[in-house]
């Protein structure tokens, strides 16, 4: 297979792509580079559909290899890269999100699609490349697309927009924002950002777009170029319909079945669907069983057979949802009554939890979200060992969604992808306003515990996160809340924006746009679509609706805590700060670490230590955090002339008395400071007040026993001790006299 490269320059990098080195067994490959962050894109197509599913199995793994930035797993133990970081999940489900809506309805072929970060840089963030390149991979294969997209980062310094900012430059960007789609449309979004207003944000969109057409041209080039012919879908599907037939001697589909079942459905639908209106989830699902077993009992007075009643049943989703999108655009009618651009109802409470350190219950509707506070020692913060860098978290928002909480019963496993991408965004909701770490040294955890779901539980685990978080006292700038805005449309352009969307609202030609933010602008989005893109007036709608809904959402949240704590709850952690000098941090942790182990110890205290000299003690009432504070002030404190202290003699000698006044810190009493008592009158242990009478150049500390009149004389230098000498050519060992 010859090899061929493309290239376009982006933003003054050349992004390219290579074809035909590698993976040729795929239905389609290849690599996509930008600087010297190289991306391996694959995709297959299973030949046969998965049976007995309504959904397209499409899956998308982001795979990062550490040997593409020149690393070795931390671990002691295991060095093979395991189970993918929280990171790569993140950048699997945003490539995924900007890909699947283009994919045929009737595809039910597994396809996999599979990005290998082969060479990491320093600066080209893999996950955009990433994206670009599944694009690409898709165009390119034989598999059925509407495709391709294309998808850029932007970010703001300073005022200006950057494209596809490096990582040091996001550092200091106000805005981390990804869109994907085409030159005309938006079909996925994803963004953190410090309170951009709603016009900002839009504007940001607009530059992106002007660039991703850009990458859609060179896309479209590659295709071109090297591009198999697409399956033909309606062949997969008769194809599948033959395999079928041959199996179970029945006709896969019966177009006059359906058609009755289609015409009593249509004509029965709304006696079901706006009888009344259904607040509840339950109504709503009784109300479609009572549909469906209607629908049957008249197919059974039809004599059309059991097969044909099971393909007429599985029409009563989808016209149901077509008739629920028809309702909203023709008669502004929702099936639970409310009003397009209402919110169900809302409440908020706090100190639900009487031991956690805060705790909140955010509910609207049927979505309810319990939220709770944990604050721990700077030195509870998580050690992220990515691919690109090792940095700390001192935040983190961990999000549970059990099967309860939707009415199901289903084993209890660890956080899968979705658990894992609701609690990042709602975290990077909330890292906008967090204190900073300089007045506010504590590890934070959030857990959000969903415990009723129906519609956007993640937006509801930003409004628990809040009020937890003020509940616990941490002094957040501004409280922040969350909206899912959902939107009906079809095939003629007609659309309408719904402001708070819930379960029979997100079918086809609809969307999932959360909008997260306070009062004054907007800290996280996250959406995706099920249509083939947006349009600017419609995300303009959007946001502007969003940001009406989340000024009531805060007001309610007003109304049970209207500002944080003043003082943290009684049974979290304080953390006490000192100062010390840095080279008195050696003294603090003393040989192998055995000085402060022996604090901890004692006292059951953490301590974290700056390279600064700061020292951070974490203890509780029930940890002996004086006594932690005043080891540790003992030990790295500078004596002054003029200070008492009752001391503990040390050492005796014929010149005088050695006396611990501190912690690993002696001075020495000479004869001529002890008044009428020698030497010879103290014994190892014994108890003795002493006062600094100096602190020569050396830093040695002069003492006299307290009420001797003496003035102060340098002592003399160190002298080699004869009996510490080692002989046989070794070297003089003394100790400070």
């Amino acid at each position: 297979m010859a090899i061929q490269t493309f290239e376009v320059a982006i933003g003054g990098d050349t992004l390219s792509a290579e074809y035909g080195r590698l993976a040729h067994q795929a239905n389609g490959s290849l690599t996509m580079r930008l600087g010297d962050t190289v991306v391996l894109a694959t995709v297959v197509m299973n030949t046969q559909p998965r049976d007995g599913i309504d959904y397209f199995p499409l899956m998308v793994d982001y795979e990062e290899k550490l040997y593409a930035s020149g690393k070795i797993k931390g671990s002691r133990f295991i060095k093979r890269e395991g189970r993918p970081t929280d990171e790569a999940v993140l950048s699997g489900r945003l490539i995924d999100r900007a890909i699947r809506p283009l994919f045929p309805d009737v595809l039910k072929n597994d396809v996999q699609v599979i990005l290998t970060v082969l060479s990491q840089d320093e600066r080209n963030d893999a996950d955009i490349i990433g994206l670009n390149a599944a694009s690409a991979v898709v165009a390119i294969s034989d598999i059925p697309w509407d495709g391709p997209v294309a998808a850029v980062r932007v970010g703001r310094i300073g005022g200006e927009w950057v494209l596809n900012p490096s990582y040091e430059a996001r550092e200091t960007s106000d805005l981390d924002l990804v869109v994907a789609g085409t030159a005309e449309k938006v079909i996925m979004l994803e963004a953190g950002a410090n309170e951009v207003t709603e016009d900002d944000m839009i504007a940001a969109i607009i530059y992106a777009k002007k660039h991703i057409g850009k990458i859609i041209s060179f896309i479209e080039n590659i295709q071109s170029s090297v591009g198999k012919q697409k399956i033909d879908t309606t062949a997969i599907v008769s194809n599948h319909a033959e395999e079928s037939a041959e199996a179970t001697d029945e006709t896969a589909k019966d177009t006059e079945a359906l058609k009755i079942a289609e015409e009593f459905i249509r004509s029965h639908i709304d006696e079901y669907l706006f009888v009344g209106p259904m607040k509840a989830k339950g109504e709503r699902k009784a109300t479609l069983k009572k549909l469906t077993q209607a629908l049957e009992a008249y197919l059974l007075e039809q004599q059309i057979g059991k097969d044909k009643r099971k393909k007429c049943l599985e029409l009563v989703n989808p016209l149901t949802e077509e008739r629920v999108t028809r309702a909203i655009l023709d008669e502004d009618k929702r099936v639970d009554g409310r009003e397009i651009t209402e919110i169900r109802s809302l409440s908020a409470v706090v100190g639900f939890l009487p031991r956690t350190h805060g705790s909140g219950l955010f509910q609207r509707g049927e979505t309810q979200v319990l939220s709770a506070v944990t604050l721990g020692a700077p030195g509870d913060q998580q050690i992220i060992d990515g691919m690109e860098e090792e940095y700390k978290k001192r935040y983190m928002h961990h999000y549970n969604f059990p099967p309860f909480s939707v009415g199901e019963a289903s084993p209890l496993r660890g956080a899968g992808r979705r658990e894992i991408g609701h609690g990042a965004l709602a975290e990077r909701a909330l890292e906008p306003v967090l204190p900073k770490k300089e007045d506010f040294p504590y590890t934070m955890r959030v857990v959000s515990e969903v415990l009723g779901s129906n519609g956007s539980s993640s937006m509801g685990s930003v409004c628990g996160s809040t009020l937890a978080l003020m509940d616990a006292g941490v002094p957040i700038s501004k409280p922040v809340a969350g909206i899912a805005m959902g939107l009906a449309s079809d095939s003629k352009g007609a659309w309408k924006v719904l402001t708070d969307l819930q379960d029979m609202e997100d079918g086809d030609g609809g969307m999932d746009f959360k909008i997260a933010g306070t009062k004054d602008g907007i800290t996280a989005i996250q959406m995706d679509t099920k249509t083939d893109g947006l349009h600017d007036e419609l995300i303009k709608q959007t946001f502007f609706q969003a940001k009406e809904a989340r000024l009531k959402i805060l007001d309610v949240m007003a109304s049970a805590i209207a500002e944080p704590r003043a003082e943290l709850s009684q049974y979290a952690p304080r953390i006490y700060t000192l100062h010390v000098n840095p080279d008195r941090i050696r003294d603090i942790i003393g040989p192998g670490g055995k000085t402060i182990n022996e604090i901890i110890d004692k006292t059951g205290v953490d301590i974290d230590i700056e390279q600064d000299g700061t020292v951070l003690v974490t203890g509780t009432y029930d940890n002996k955090v004086d006594d932690a504070l005043k080891m540790i002030t003992d030990l790295t404190r500078e004596v002054v002339a003029g200070e008492v202290f009752t001391g503990k003699v040390t050492r005796v000698e014929s010149f005088g008395i050695f006396v611990e006044i501190l912690p690993k810190q002696d001075g020495l009493v000479h004869v001529s400071k002890m008044g009428e008592k020698g030497p010879d009158a103290w014994h190892v242990g014994d108890p003795v007040e002493v006062r600094v009478s100096g602190i020569d150049d050396l830093g040695r500390i002069n003492l006299a026993l307290e009420g001797v009149e003496v003035v102060d004389r340098p002592r003399p230098p160190m002298r080699p001790r004869s009996d510490r000498f080692s002989g046989g050519g070794g070297r003089d060992h003394h100790r400070r006299p």
